[in-house]
């Protein structure tokens, strides 16, 4: 019986190094969607995250767009340009208030899981303890019990897991929507007729450096972001 509910026991620890993985040891980067790029074609309207649930760091915001010389927007009229997205994103401090935000929430998912974890673990030794003493009837009662809360906190931390996900994919959604406009509307306002994004997966092999955007735009998105 003792080999059982180890075997019982050492389930629910390694479900709970998996939530422990997602929630805190992978590198905290929502960015999972490229950023949209920027043309002379609205854009499509983001989709506005939960407000009950949101994280205020990455709130919707007005875009503002830059004031740029009639002569300079004449001069991109014909230029195709480009941006380095995890530059961007990276170097964005509206991302970086939200991953910090996404943080504070993981550490407290975190101590929910670890509480899960010490809570069976404190009922299975309060048993190996007692279990010399028990009838066989009283043995299997309680096994039973045990199964049970390995049950339901197995359950209780895929419900974690599944909250973290949902969170990341608010703030990623949230994120990049304001992004993209800001790109869309620092593309219109300089006159370029195409700006392309330079993802880590290779869409563009190659880029003259003087087309490069990253930079101006990554000033510009700061700029006009507000907490």
């Amino acid at each position: 019986m003792k080999n059982t509910l180890q075997i019982v026991f050492n389930a629910v620890l390694l479900l709970a190094v998996a939530v422990l993985y997602l929630l805190h040891f992978r590198q905290p980067t929502p960015a999972t969607a490229p950023v949209a790029a920027a043309t002379e074609a609205p854009a499509a309207a983001a989709t506005p995250a939960d407000t009950a649930t949101a994280a205020p760091a990455v709130a919707e915001q007005p875009v503002v767009p830059p004031v740029v010389p009639a002569a300079e927007a004449a001069a991109n009229a014909d230029q195709i340009a480009y941006i380095e997205e995890a530059k961007l994103l990276d170097g964005y401090q509206g991302m970086k208030d939200a991953r910090r935000a996404f943080g504070v929430k993981a550490k407290g998912w975190e101590g929910q899981n670890q509480a899960l974890v010490a809570s069976f673990r404190t009922a299975v030794e309060a048993y190996q303890k007692q279990a010399p003493t028990l009838t066989p009837e009283q043995r299997a009662a309680t096994e039973q019990k045990l199964q049970a809360q390995q049950q339901q906190s197995g359950e209780q931390q895929q419900k974690l897991q599944a909250q973290a996900q949902q969170e990341e994919a608010k703030l990623t959604q949230t994120v990049l929507g304001a992004v993209n406009k800001k790109v869309e509307a620092y593309g219109k306002a300089h006159g370029y007729k195409l700006i392309l994004i330079a993802a880590p997966s290779g869409t563009i092999a190659y880029g003259r450096k003087d087309l490069d955007l990253t930079t101006p735009v990554l000033a510009y998105l700061n700029q006009t972001y507000k907490k």
